[in-house]
């Protein structure tokens, strides 16, 4: 019995040229051969296969840019966006201008710069550093004086009038724009004197935000986008220093000598200027 069993599988696993033994060579040759339907999709299924592959473009690259501390987390929201939209991607480094404009002198592969100033941008068209006719003002930022406690800061600023002695967090003033905008503003209020020696001075305006947010300062002047959502501030108590105090913060962007000729640099600069992306600018704290 176990021998007869053998006998009845074994033809499944034999193939079509060998199925009869008992055939003739010569008439096994002028005998067509015909693949089954099986086999004829398989090779349709390997070509198809080949076809994809060889018509596939290569993953695109992503467009470094190189963010300005203050649009840290809108640009990561902006990103993500850009990415479910056009099938793009970002990397983003985060820094002071000041530092991200010495690293692009310096050879750093950034394609775009998104400054927390104007002037950085137009200092790096004229160097040859970045390509002429793509710089914009993407945003406007703000200026906050902000304590993570609710009552700490008025909504006047009095506060600083007061001889408060506390620490003051301001970011570099001379490499973050928005540190040269905290010492204008207390150029303008007459308190720099008093002030400058309890400063606790960040590299850029995010250490100046952590120096307060930590305890390390009692107060600090840091950008609205820092601690604003969806247009209202989201803990503690904040004086928004009015525009006329110091000069209008104008945030450039511009396309750098190495993405010129790059069409994510190009699609990235695009979708900044859409109403999507002031969308979320505008949820933080930014005008235009």
């Amino acid at each position: 019995m176990p021998r007869q069993k053998r006998k009845r599988f074994l033809p499944i696993f034999i193939t079509p040229c060998c199925k009869k033994r008992n055939e003739a060579p010569e008439k096994d040759a002028r005998r067509p051969i015909r693949s089954s339907p099986e086999e004829i999709w398989f090779v349709k299924f390997r070509v198809l296969f080949a076809t994809l592959l060889s018509c596939s473009p290569a993953l695109a690259e992503p467009v470094r840019v190189a963010v300005a501390a203050n649009f840290a987390l809108p640009a990561k929201v902006i990103a993500a966006n850009f990415a479910q939209e056009t099938g793009e991607s970002a990397e983003l480094s985060f820094g002071a201008t000041g530092k991200l404009y010495a690293q692009i002198r310096n050879g750093a592969p950034f394609a775009v710069l998104l400054a927390a100033d104007a002037e950085t941008p137009a200092k790096l068209e004229q160097q040859g550093d970045a390509v002429n006719g793509s710089r914009f003002t993407y945003a406007v930022g703000r200026l906050v004086l902000w304590s993570p406690k609710p009552d700490a800061v008025d909504p006047q600023g009095e506060v600083l009038k007061k001889g408060h002695d506390t620490h003051l967090a301001i970011a570099d003033p001379k490499l973050a724009p928005y540190g040269a905008a905290a010492v204008e503003t207390l150029k303008a209020l007459s308190l720099l004197p008093t002030m400058q020696p309890r400063f606790v001075q960040g590299e850029n305006i995010a250490q100046a935000y952590q120096f307060v947010a930590s305890g390390n300062a009692g107060l600090g002047f840091v950008a609205l986008s820092q601690v604003m959502r969806e247009g209202r501030i989201m803990t503690g108590s904040a004086w928004i220093v009015p525009d006329h105090f110091h000069q209008p913060i104008r945030q450039d962007a511009v396309i750098l000598r190495k993405g010129e000729g790059s069409a994510a640099a190009r699609a990235w600069m695009d979708y900044l200027k859409g109403d999507k992306a002031k969308r979320v600018m505008r949820s933080f704290g930014y005008g235009f």
